[in-house]
């Protein structure tokens, strides 16, 4: 690792409060493209366009998606900037480079008879994860926190007085964000009832901040989640292909087609560019146009 990479990184631990799995990202990303100007003999402050586009041409021949030269020229973008502000590099080419457009990806949300189905299916299992497992259904889908959000949950950032709860985002960005009444039930009877349980299972004493736990008492991961919600529909024998994401996109959607304001549900998801917002109109459109199709009367249709 070269000197102005291991100081970027260290930048976006101290500074932009970066996760270790965002930044073990951006270190994949950088040695990559720091592989193919040594392969070539390119120094760090000699970098044109040309060897850009050159380098972007390997990655695509190779197979690599638009999506991923999309994120490695974000993180590249980023990484140049910092060089150029610390004397390293006297431009950054990338800023004169595009990146390939990627294809548009629309959220896949869940309609509300399938969630309404699937939590109801949940409630009525008998194994001791049920309670845990229904609190994290109805908080994912009652406030659209991120995976890494809930995970990272504490007791004291909720507020049931207030139905609220701090979250803490990207860049240990706050936000508050509201639940309803039906997650505040699940979520308290899932302390009360099921935690200690799981706390008792905990290695090494004391109480993990964490508000929900592994079945093992420890704090989860992004991935521990994920497992869970696959560990919910081979319980309940409703597959979904449901990942924490889906619910994040389902509780949007049925705000948007619930009338909320674009700029609210921006707030809520704690996205920085109402940009990012703007995909879930098309997912509202479309079901606009579905629904459109199924219920006008087909006066055309019977003029044949």
């Amino acid at each position: 690792m070269n000197k102005p990479e291991a100081e970027f990184l260290e930048h976006l631990r101290i500074d932009r409060q970066y996760s270790g799995r965002t930044i073990d990202s951006y270190r994949r990303d950088i040695d990559k493209f720091c592989d193919y100007l040594m392969r070539n003999e390119i120094l760090l402050d000699r970098v044109s366009k040309d060897d850009i586009r050159d380098w972007l041409g390997e990655e695509l021949d190779a197979g690599i998606g638009k999506r991923s030269c999309q994120r490695r020229m974000s993180a590249l973008r980023g990484f140049f900037d910092y060089a150029k502000e610390r004397g390293y590099v006297m431009e950054n080419p990338f800023r004169f480079v595009g990146s390939p457009k990627k294809p548009v990806r629309y959220p896949k949300a869940l309609t509300i008879e399938q969630v309404n189905a699937f939590f109801s299916a949940n409630a009525k299992r008998t194994d001791e994860l049920r309670l845990r497992d229904q609190a994290i259904l109805e908080l994912l889908y009652a406030s659209g926190m991120r995976a890494s959000e809930l995970c990272a949950l504490t007791k004291s950032q909720i507020d049931y007085g207030n139905r609220m709860i701090r979250v803490y985002g990207k860049g240990k960005k706050e936000r508050l964000v509201p639940f309803g009444v039906t997650a505040e039930k699940a979520m308290k009877e899932y302390y009360k009832e099921s935690r200690g349980l799981l706390l008792s299972r905990h290695k090494g004493g004391g109480d993990p901040d964490a508000f929900f736990l592994t079945n093992r008492g420890n704090e989860m991961s992004d991935r521990d989640l994920e497992y869970i919600l696959l560990a919910i529909q081979s319980k309940t024998g409703i597959y979904l292909g449901l990942h924490p994401h889906e619910l994040r996109h389902t509780f949007a959607t049925h705000l948007l087609e619930g009338g909320a304001d674009l700029r609210l549900i921006q707030e809520l998801l704690g996205h920085e560019s109402l940009n990012t917002t703007q995909i879930y109109t098309h997912v509202s459109q479309k079901a606009m146009r579905k629904q459109y199709k199924e219920h006008f009367p087909k006066r055309e249709a019977a003029k044949k």
